[in-house]
């Protein structure tokens, strides 16, 4: 099949969920695109956001890694984090590295790209957006909370989430990889402040609502302390629902086998628990429910398993229309 032919498939997110999604996506027949969140401000990232007036690279760093065909050395190397040094301490070599290239070029999106060309990225990476960008969240008690990495940190139950400076210019490119697709799938990872940040984009959420291709979004395996606490599986949808509009989303993968109670307990030590599958309130929200055991169950903590995540996405690839169509 030639590259014209391949189904287009976009993923949108940040955060540790993205990266194991694309990990098993990235060797399949298809054209891949990921569309990542410049949101973060903590650690390394927040240091050189603050220093440089740069989006965060962070999760930029991560998907590169995760999309990369190199050797694993190599990726080690870029993934490094100081744990010594004045100046280096916290920080990744990767962080800096996008730093630097940014630096170079003039432009964070021209460093993505330089870099990804030298470690044989399997596709396209695209910030959500080339500008310095501040979250903010308004907590159901009237109060904002500004910074991604203070958000979950207030432990109140969250609204709404919104960006600083407006109007944000998201990046042109991700508008037209969204148009273009053949599937678009929503990655599971921390839904206020890795997942959320990327959708509420003026032109991003018009581009969804519009979008020919299925939209999928892949939930949370377990609730999220300061974030998604006591969340359902619903409430997950309906958070995404109500931030970027009706009928913006067509299905939602979820993980239905039961998880061990060594790890729940492990869990619970962060007031996290299993997000309750909750099939009849899906449903009566008109979405698609497709489920299975899609967890990595050799993985100590809970992630998804990039095989048979990527398998079951590239099995939706063939069944793009949306709703209605």
């Amino acid at each position: 099949m030639g590259t014209q032919e391949e189904p287009r498939v976009v993923v949108i997110g940040g955060g540790t969920g993205m990266p194991v999604l694309l990990r098993g996506l990235k060797s399949l027949p298809i054209t891949l695109t990921a569309l990542v969140t410049v949101a973060d401000d903590g650690g390394s990232t927040g240091r050189l956001r603050s220093e440089m007036d740069i989006p965060a690279p962070g999760d930029i760093r991560n998907v590169i890694a995760a999309m990369s065909d190199v050797e694993p050395m190599l990726i080690e190397l870029f993934q490094h984090r100081f744990s010594m040094g004045n100046g280096l301490s916290g920080h990744s070599l990767g962080n800096l590295l996008l730093a630097a290239m940014t630096s170079i070029t003039g432009d964070f999106f021209t460093g993505i790209k330089e870099i990804s060309r030298v470690l044989n990225v399997k596709g396209e990476i695209y910030p959500i957006s080339n500008e310095n960008l501040l979250l903010h969240a308004e907590m159901e008690d009237g109060t904002i909370v500004s910074g991604e990495s203070k958000i979950p940190l207030a432990k109140k139950r969250i609204k709404r989430v919104f960006l600083s400076p407006q109007p944000a210019e998201p990046l042109t490119n991700a508008i037209e990889a969204i148009e273009k697709a053949d599937l678009i799938v929503i990655s599971p990872g921390s839904l206020y402040t890795s997942i959320l940040p990327n959708l509420i984009f003026p032109q991003i959420d018009e581009a969804i609502l519009n979008a020919k291709a299925k939209v999928v979004y892949v939930c949370n395996v377990m609730t999220q302390e300061g974030e998604t606490t006591d969340y359902t599986a619903s409430d997950h949808a309906q958070a995404i629902i109500d931030h970027v509009g009706k009928n913006s989303l067509d299905a939602v993968v979820v993980h239905n086998e039961p998880i061990s109670k060594k790890i729940q307990s492990v869990y619970a030590e962060e007031n996290a628990k299993p997000v309750q599958f909750d099939i009849e309130r899906l449903m009566e929200m008109g979405l698609e429910v497709i489920e299975g055991d899609i967890i990595d169950h050799q993985q100590y903590t809970l992630r998804h398993d990039t095989n048979k995540i990527a398998t079951l996405l590239y099995s939706l690839v063939t069944k793009t229309s949306k709703k209605g169509e």
